[in-house]
Order: structure tokens, then sequence, then C-alpha cells
């Protein structure tokens, strides 16, 4: 927050706070020290008020292919989502959700911190829906295994619902839900009762669906009304606030 109103570099403001220069409501602040609305910055004979202010954020949705990453870089030089999104001025883009490399479809790209956390955390209770292509045919015992949880590496796992699709080629197709996304937990979850996915799309993410019109590699901003409707539905106010530093009065 001192580096974003301008009093410094991130890293020279925490050298000045490990020299002691800094003091936050007449205690000399620590890396990590606390802040909040109201809270009195003291820096080089200077005095702030920290204050909240309205933020607005963009959030899009991407039709991912198979084939590309959602990290930011690569070190093998593979292609990456980022590198289809638009430039920002200001904040950076953050994946909700990430999708492996042989995953395609829905995922959610934000600037707002809070709504990506609450959406990834499992206490966010936001499911996520996918279409899967098994090979070979699956049995009642498989499904309601799935449903009733089976133990993975990282503990306990369960799709909460299991739709049966066509059946075509000597493969069917199936659309699960789950209430979290650890790494490869649907392929995983597939494998644990002897199927194995042939292919796997993302369709849904809480109340977000792909739209057919979003085609491969293709993007959609959502409207700001959409965006605060996703922060409403984790638990957050609808518009996100940020703190900022406001010249303190001579009563303060």
């Amino acid at each position: 927050m001192l580096a974003r109103a301008g009093l410094g570099s991130r890293r020279k403001l925490e050298a000045r706070i490990e020299a002691g220069e800094i003091r936050v409501d007449g205690t000399v602040a620590e890396l990590g020290t606390t802040v909040g609305e109201g809270s009195l910055v003291e820096l080089d004979g200077r005095r702030w008020r920290i204050a909240t202010q309205p933020t607005d954020h963009r959030t899009l949705i991407y039709h991912k292919p198979e084939g590309e990453i959602t990290t930011r870089s690569d070190p093998e030089g593979r292609r990456t989502v980022f590198d289809r999104l638009p430039k920002l001025d200001s904040g950076r883009w953050i994946a909700v959700g990430r999708l492996d490399i042989n995953t395609a479809g829905l995922l959610i790209l934000t600037t707002d911190g809070e709504l990506a956390h609450r959406m990834m955390h499992p206490s966010g209770q936001v499911d996520r829906e996918y279409l899967c292509r098994i090979r070979g045919s699956v049995d009642d015992a498989q499904i309601r295994r799935l449903l009733e949880g089976v133990e993975l590496d990282d503990g306990p796992a369960r799709f909460s619902d299991v739709v049966a699709g066509e059946v075509t080629g000597g493969h069917s197709w199936y659309t699960v839900a789950l209430m979290e996304g650890r790494q490869r937990e649907v392929r995983r979850l597939w494998e644990a009762v002897g199927a194995q996915v042939a292919r796997l799309k993302r369709v849904r993410f809480g109340p977000v669906f792909l739209p057919a019109r979003v085609r491969q590699r293709q993007f959609e901003e959502l409207p700001a009304a959409d965006h605060r409707v996703l922060r409403e539905d984790v638990g957050l106010p609808a518009r996100a606030v940020e703190l900022v530093l406001e010249p303190a009065t001579g009563g303060d």
C-alpha cells in the first residue's frame, strides 16, 4: 500500500520498516504489521490516515484449448493462457482454479484477488462442472463409489453429482460436479475406480457457464454487474474496496 501511494519501492520501504523508520498508530512498524481503515502511518515527519475507497475490477472467461498451460511463464517455452489476455495498466490477471495442459474449457480470470481466493477455497462451496469422455463403459458400482467417496493420495474425494450421457464409439460421456479443485482431481477420481479419461472439459465454475459463442482461444469480459454477483455469491460485498493513504489533518 505504501508503494502504491508513491512513497518508494517495495524493497526500499521494507528496508525502512526493518530500520524502524515507519510507525503505525504510534508504534514502530514491523514487516507484516496489520493496518486497517483509520490507522495512522508516520514516515519522515509526515502523517497519513488509512482510508478505503471503492475499486473496480475486471473478470474474463476464457475458452482454454488442450495444450495451453495456466502458469504465467514456462521454462520450456510453451504457450500459456496469459499470452492471449488483454494487457492491464495496473494489477494483474489471476486464474481462478487452474486447468492442466490436457484439460480444455472454462477458465475464469480476474483482477480481484479477494474474489479469486473465495471462489477457489473449499470453504466457498463453489462447485465445478466437467464434461468427461470415458474409455469403455462404467457400471453402477463405480458410479456409486464416485458419489460416496474414494481415498486419493492427498485425502478423500468425491463427485457431488454424476450424470450419464450418450455412448459413442466405445466411449461413455458423463457430466460430473465437485466442490473443490485439487490437482488433476477429476482424472484421479475416475482412475481410482478403474476408469480412464479420454477427454476432459470444464463447462461451469459456480454460476458461470462456458457460452457456446466463446470459441477456443477466445475470451469474453463479464459485465460489472456480473462481477458484483460473483462477489456476493461467495459472501463478499458487491463492490470491492482498497486501502489508500490520505494526509492526516492537524487534529489526528
